[in-house]
């Protein structure tokens, strides 16, 4: 592509004026660009499925889809004014130097035999970092928003490389999945290459309305794939899975913002209860899901990637530690940090600041490694600031 730019740019520099040369060079670049998106996005199959009329028709039953897209009952604030776009790319091309670690982080390595092997009666959460997870509750192995690739973006330019070279475990060591579960499609959660490799190895894919199209169009047979609307309940062998609310969005490209529906996970088990955010601001959902579900044993909360810019979708470490305590989650845990910058703030800021929050508010919490194994109701949580060595 570069040599054809190079080549296309030098035959108009052939003719006209110096001006109009200069001018010439820059329409043709400017074409080629535009046409070089157009087919990628037309073309790559990061980007998904598409939502279909019956869909459409369906989902207006709903009663918070209109006009062809999801909508919010609390206002979100999403105006980007010129200032603000400025602001974006000015932190895109000069970000702040802290806001990935020193070196590669180190994460603890499992072994994939032992996976779906363990009691039973015990409820494992390993953060495979971000917001990615491994869940063993009831006997069932599950996965949530899987993203084993080094890029939460559709192609490499378009993100910042993952902050560890190597996972806890590789997808194709895995002996089985019972199920997936997707909280929303943006790429940080819903990731094509990690769905490809599981594709014929997961027993059930389970997400909120519409967001079965993406798995549909990446070769997840039908009979696999379950879409649920905020507050629809399903079954997990002895777990009850529910969907419930957030204050989000969704979206892969330019042209299929909100037409999938975003969420939040209750994983309702025989012993334990486990609350998982997705994305999201602060909102009134959090108590609802409190006084519907909880309480939880163990919560993991959105924490990271914030920004005043887009407050109303994501939240502040504050605000997600108040979240935990709205869900009535006896021990909280910060996700959405630890793997991928996708805001300008210093890495490690979401965490301290979350255990300063939860200091000042005597709430338990549980910060570990990628990869280390929580047990619900041991003695102890990991609570280690691991990320310091990574400075």
């Amino acid at each position: 592509m570069r040599n054809c730019l190079t080549h296309l740019c030098g035959m108009q520099l052939s003719t006209g004026s110096p001006p109009q040369k200069l001018g010439y060079s820059v329409a043709a670049a400017t074409a080629i660009g535009v046409v070089v998106i157009i087919l990628f996005m037309y073309m790559s199959p990061q980007f998904g499925g598409k939502l279909s009329a019956t869909q459409e028709r369906d989902f207006a039953q709903s009663g918070h889809f209109e006009a062809g897209r999801f909508v919010n009952e609390e206002v979100i604030d999403m105006d980007m004014t010129a200032s603000k776009v400025t602001a974006i790319l000015r932190q895109m091309v000069f970000p702040d130097n802290r806001i990935r670690p020193a070196e590669n982080i180190r994460v603890v390595r499992l072994d994939p035999a032992r996976i779906g092997s363990n009691d039973v009666e015990i409820t494992r959460v390993v953060w495979l970092g971000h917001s990615s997870f491994l869940i063993e509750m009831d006997g069932q192995v599950i996965l949530i928003d899987p993203v084993f690739s080094d890029y939460a973006a559709p192609h490499a330019m378009l993100g910042r490389k993952r902050f560890n070279d190597a996972m806890p475990f590789e997808l194709g060591e895995l002996p089985r999945v019972d199920a997936v579960l997707i909280s929303h499609d943006h790429y940080d959660h819903l990731d094509y290459a990690t769905v490809r490799q599981l594709k014929d190895r997961v027993g059930r894919v389970i997400v909120p309305l519409g967001v079965g199209n993406h798995f549909r169009a990446w070769g997840v047979a039908e009979d696999r794939i379950e879409e649920l609307d905020w507050w629809e309940e399903t079954h997990l062998g002895s777990i009850t899975l529910a969907l419930t609310p957030a204050r989000h969005s969704s979206g892969r490209g330019l042209t299929d913002q909100n037409t999938t529906l975003w969420g939040s996970w209750c994983l309702l088990g025989e012993r334990q209860k486990l609350f998982f955010s997705g994305d999201g601001g602060y909102s009134k959902y959090f108590r609802e899901i409190g006084e519907t579900y909880g309480p939880f044993d163990f919560g993991m909360i959105e924490c990271g990637q914030y920004d005043v810019k887009w407050a109303d979708v994501h939240m502040s470490p504050e605000e997600s530690v108040q979240a935990g305590i709205d869900v009535r989650a006896k021990t909280i845990m910060p996700i959405h940090w630890g793997a991928f910058s996708l805001a300008n703030h210093p890495w490690t800021e979401p965490v301290e600041r979350f255990r300063q929050r939860a200091a000042d508010l005597g709430v338990a919490i549980s910060t570990p490694r990628i990869g280390e194994v929580i047990t619900i109701h041991s003695d102890a949580y990991p609570t280690v600031q691991w990320w310091k060595q990574f400075n």
